[in-house]
């Protein structure tokens, strides 16, 4: 990919957004920092899950629901590395654009419950939630810029509604478990992101697939 993109201004220091002011980024500097951006979103989610298991009930290990049952499980995403490095630049940009944007209104309700979870670690639960928010405003916002330099197909997003609503649980055991459901999805997500962006980034660095 011989692209270069131009920045806009966003709303924090860090934002993807806002990578050069008013000059031309080259697309492997954008993937760089995508690529650190969707990192830190996958380890903060993996922290996240340690936590939440540290107290998660017994039960909850038996009851909760299958990961066919997360909300993006009907988007079809490569199963590994050999088959990501088979699909072209812009329709794994928009299987990254597409897990962004389904993830936008689930991680409001992550927030939300989390204000009340019952959990000795709430507190901290609850600002790793807003980071991963963060994290995943400018990571989404980033890779919009370098979608309108690849085409129809890069800028296409699968629609994948979150059906679910924001209420969690009326009672402990219910909340925690729907919770850590929730996050389990995001988390499985994150790693598809962090994986695909990887790939890109080496690609656009013309690296041999070996070393992807």
């Amino acid at each position: 990919m011989d692209l270069f993109i131009h920045t806009r201004r966003g709303k924090g220091p860090s934002s993807l957004y806002m990578v050069a002011s008013c000059s031309a980024v080259p697309v492997t500097d954008l993937l760089d920092r995508a690529s650190q951006r969707s990192d830190t979103l996958h380890s903060l989610s993996t922290t996240l899950t340690k936590e939440l298991d540290s107290h998660f009930p017994p039960i909850g290990r038996v009851i909760t629901p299958r990961p066919s049952m997360c909300h993006t499980s009907s988007l079809q995403t490569p199963n590994d590395k050999a088959q990501a490095l088979q699909i072209s630049e812009a329709d794994l940009l928009s299987l990254v654009r597409s897990l962004l944007q389904a993830w936008i209104d689930p991680l409001v309700v992550l927030s939300t419950s989390a204000n009340t979870l019952p959990h000795p670690a709430q507190s901290s639960i609850f600002n790793k939630i807003q980071e991963m928010q963060e994290h995943s405003k400018s990571l989404g916002d980033g890779l919009d810029i370098l979608s309108s330099k690849m085409g129809p197909a890069a800028q296409t997003i699968s629609f994948l509604p979150y059906r679910r609503g924001n209420d969690i649980g009326q009672d402990r055991i219910s909340k925690l478990i729907n919770f850590h459901f929730l996050l389990s999805c995001f988390r499985r997500d994150s790693h598809k992101i962090d994986s695909f962006l990887k790939v890109l980034r080496c690609r656009a660095a013309k690296m041999h697939p070996q070393m992807c």
